[in-house]
């Protein structure tokens, strides 16, 4: 895997950490309102989205009809002001997490999904395949790879306003 979206990929999960790992359990549980996820939530479907893009790219790459496709501006992602409903694969639970399991599951998520990129012999291939994003449309496999952490900013952001909302102290 190239050196730096490794880092990227670490960095970004490091920087989630240092923003949870710190909370009660009720404050990672609640909820700004009805309609919003909890900032447990948000790890969940950050959990959600490391497996389902390991998956995706892992399907692209065995199909013969998986294209080269125009690279796109990603970082469109990471712009909060624009809401983006999650695909349902990608739902969080409406479950009590703790911030230990939570933590958990995220470095266990985070492992699955590098180890899965280790395993790809010529990751040359990324560029040359692709995979329908929702809203982005045809997007090259390793700019998909590349969404897993500016996808996961987005959400960090997200979380900071979480806990402005609930008044966490820093």
């Amino acid at each position: 895997m190239n050196q730096l979206i490794n880092d990227h990929l670490c960095e970004t999960r490091n920087n989630l950490i240092e923003e949870i790992k710190l909370l009660s359990d009720s404050q990672f549980n609640a909820k700004p309102d009805a309609n919003s996820w909890s900032i447990a939530q948000v790890c969940h479907h950050l959990i959600l989205t490391d497996a389902s893009f390991a998956r995706l790219i892992a399907w692209a790459i065995k199909h013969e009809d998986s294209k080269q496709a125009e690279r796109k501006n990603i970082h469109l992602i990471a712009d909060r002001t624009k809401k983006v409903p999650a695909p349902e694969f990608v739902v969080p639970a409406d479950d009590f997490f703790t911030v230990q399991q939570i933590l958990e599951l995220l470095d266990d998520s985070r492992g699955k999904f590098t180890a899965f990129l280790d395993t790809i012999e010529d990751p040359s291939i990324l560029a040359e395949k692709s995979f329908k994003h929702p809203f982005l449309g045809d997007l090259p496999l390793d700019q998909w790879v590349e969404l897993v952490y500016i996808h996961e900013q987005r959400h960090i952001e997200q979380i900071k306003e979480i806990k402005a909302f609930i008044k966490v102290e820093h």
